[in-house]
């Protein structure tokens, strides 16, 4: 195999595999895609309900896990990466949440210049093939399928979309669209009841192209460096020590936890952290594994009067009819990833748009499937989406294989604590609404019991896990802690990149592998030199009392 290319790529992930399509679309460009994982023909992959187990399985998920978080009664918190062709979006819950509007002229404000939400929306509707087809929000020739599962036939998801509006909150029809605030359908990532992961849908068709070289079991080392130009990478595979060379970029699509770490490896941080960890210092660039932000989330669960709950689906008959059946027609339950029904709300008035995010589930369980007590029950996810809090992503050693320091010091900010007040204060409040009195029963969790403020903080601080949304250690900008530039180039080393979660300046409110891919796309056309698509002009929908009003259900 040739060692020489145009572009190589390091990491298969949400990020890479849509870079690796659209660069080598030109068969003049030679690229190279580098991952450490492997296959991602499992069933476990391809099967929406078996979500929770590539997470948890080492084959498929750096199993990554933070320092004693100093906030968290000094909890060690479970940060799961995909190691895997198409990276976290084969492991993922597969929810497709763009973010608010205003998330995206956030970026903006913070120097990520022409990345505003007008200037986004095109690269969303690009990438996306959505289910009711085009419109001006959404797309319906791109990639990755997006849909609503099994149309909510849960009574469950219906009655917890009345309930919000019962509680005087908006609905909407669509959260992707004009008006994110409100109660509404969930969409998922999923086409022909499989995962429309990003290896499925940007890698799997183009296999085949000559000019795209793909490297499985592949660790990158380091960027191979030439004064401050990036000339190539060093990666071992079969435990040989390799180096491939790129005459245009080097791409990091590492991640949130992988590309600020490979970034330090090659000597380009924060100097003293760098000499802590005896690396070599070829370039100083402090923010390098700074302003780490995630996603907190905690479930609020109740006992269900009625047997109509996913409660009743857990034995292995039951599961096994469920994956006999989608094994035979891609339909049932098999087809779904349950979460059908949602809301984004804002926690308290003088919040311009929704930072608190519910995913319903029409069951009472972990996310690891196990149950939450015998007998029937449903739950909602909450958490609060806009956070403060601010980690890092630290390098300890020269040695590849020994993975960073990752604190994200969670509900450091008293904002934050206070975000989490309301999102139980809330919620009891939405499901004690009339729509529920059917179905409602005794609070599981948190339990009538938790009411004041200390109670309340003392519970989240126990409950709270990780919404596995890390990102924005390598944050795009032009201030002293920025990494990247507009252009997604690593600020003084030429013909480096870096693209992925990691460069967003804050974390949108919602899920992440939407708008990961979005700046993939927007990427590739700055990377090939091509014009940006031209911005939308569309209308956003906000609620016009936000200054003086929590809820507003009169838009």
């Amino acid at each position: 195999m040739s060692n020489q290319f145009d572009y190589i790529i390091v990491g298969a992930g949400s990020a890479g595999c849509v870079l690796a399509n659209r660069l080598s679309a030109d068969e003049s460009n030679r690229v190279l895609l580098l991952e450490t994982g492997g296959s991602d023909k499992s069933i476990f992959i391809k099967m929406p309900t078996a979500l929770s187990i590539p997470m948890n399985t080492d084959k498929y998920a750096w199993q990554f896990h933070t320092q004693p978080e100093p906030y968290l009664n000094n909890r060690e918190m479970h940060c799961p990466r995909g190691k895997v062709l198409g990276g976290s979006s084969s492991i993922n819950g597969m929810v497709y949440v763009r973010g608010h509007a205003k998330d995206f002229d956030e970026w903006q404000q913070h120097g990520a210049k022409g990345w505003d939400y007008q200037s986004c929306l095109p690269y969303f509707k690009k990438a996306e093939s959505y289910y009711l087809g085009e419109n001006q929000y959404r797309g319906a020739h791109g990639e990755l399928g997006v849909n609503n599962g099994n149309e909510m036939k849960n009574p469950l998801y219906t009655t917890f979309i009345k309930a919000g509006v019962q509680a005087g909150y908006a609905s909407t029809d669509d959260y992707n669209g004009a008006q994110q605030e409100g109660f509404g359908p969930m969409h998922m990532t999923v086409k022909n009841g499989v995962r429309s992961s990003a290896s499925r849908e940007y890698l799997d068709p183009i296999k085949s192209r000559k000019n795209l070289t793909i490297v499985t079991g592949a660790l990158a080392q380091k960027v191979i460096l030439k004064d401050k130009q990036a000339t190539g990478i060093e990666y071992k595979v079969n435990g040989t020590v390799r180096e491939a060379f790129a005459s245009k970029d080097v791409i990091l699509s590492a991640g949130p936890i992988g590309s600020p770490h490979l970034l330090q490896l090659s000597g380009i941080g924060d100097s003293s952290v760098l000499e802590k960890a005896k690396i070599k210092v070829n370039h100083h660039l402090p923010g390098v594994g700074q302003n780490l932000q995630d996603h907190l989330e905690f479930y609020f669960q109740y006992k269900c009067k009625k047997p109509i709950t996913l409660n009743g689906k857990l034995g292995l008959f039951s599961k096994g009819l469920i994956g006999a059946r989608w094994l035979l027609t891609r339909k049932g339950l098999g087809a779904t990833n349950h979460f059908e029904s949602c809301a984004f709300i804002r926690s308290k008035e003088n919040v311009e748009w929704p930072d608190i995010q519910y995913h319903f589930l029409p069951a009472a369980m972990r996310y690891d499937g196990r149950s939450a007590f015998a007998g029937h029950g449903f739950q909602v996810h909450v958490g609060h989406n806009k956070p403060k809090s601010r980690g890092s992503v630290t390098i300890t050693s020269a040695n590849p294989e020994q993975p960073p320091k990752i604190v994200f010091n969670y509900l450091q900010h008293q904002d934050d604590i206070a975000g989490f007040r309301a999102c139980v204060r809330l919620t009891r409040e939405i499901i004690e609404q009339a729509a529920f009195d059917e179905y409602r029963d005794e609070e599981i969790q948190p339990g009538s019991h938790i009411q004041t403020d200390e109670e309340i903080d003392a519970f989240v601080r126990q409950a709270v896990e990780s919404a596995y949304h890390p990102s924005c250690s390598c944050k795009m900008g032009e201030d002293e802690m920025a990494v990247v530039d507009s252009n997604t180039q690593v600020h003084g080393i030429k013909g480096l990149r870096v693209v992925d979660s990691s460069i967003f300046p804050t974390v949108p409110n919602g899920n992440l592998n939407a708008p990961t891919i979005m700046v993939a796309e927007k990427a590739a056309d700055l990377i090939l030199g091509r014009p940006a698509l031209a911005p939308s002009d569309v209308a956003v929908i906000n609620d016009e009392k936000w200054q003086t009003t929590q809820r507003n259900n009169k838009f």
